[in-house]
């Protein structure tokens, strides 16, 4: 009987052990840290100029800095990583609009009056304040 016992015992043990080591391992991996390391640092020439499209086009409702106002999201939200939210799909968002999805703000119009060039600027111009900033937890 002891002898069960204590084999039921050890293999809860180790059970719970590696579960332990598993949650540890997850939690140290933070999705949301190790996401700007897959930023590369951006052409600063695109950065400056996507500057000046995002706070013309784009601030009014994502926020001067990037971090969302009452009528948009922030873009800093960690939703916005590159493996979530890529490129194209700035692109996309900015061209075709966006159906409302992970926030209550409504669907996204589509930008008028930007061409390629304004688009890959201001998308540098993002991930350069990604990279910089970090991500923010999702929700806020």
């Amino acid at each position: 009987m002891n002898r069960r016992v204590g084999l039921w015992g050890r293999r809860v043990g180790l059970l719970l052990g590696a579960y332990g080591a598993l949650a540890l391992l997850v939690a140290g991996c933070g999705a949301v840290e190790t996401a700007t390391a897959d930023i590369p640092v951006q052409d600063a020439t695109l950065v400056a100029a996507g500057e000046v499209v995002y706070q013309a086009e784009c601030a009014a409702c994502h926020g001067t800095d990037l971090r969302g106002t009452d009528e948009g999201p922030s873009q800093l939200s960690e939703l916005y990583v590159p493996s979530h939210h890529s490129d194209a799909a700035f692109l996309l968002a900015i061209k075709t609009g966006s159906p409302e999805h992970h926030w209550r703000f409504g669907d996204m119009e589509p930008i008028e009056g930007l061409d390629d060039d304004d688009i890959a600027a201001l998308t540098a111009y993002v991930r350069e304040v990604q990279r910089i900033e970090g991500f923010e937890p999702y929700p806020p």
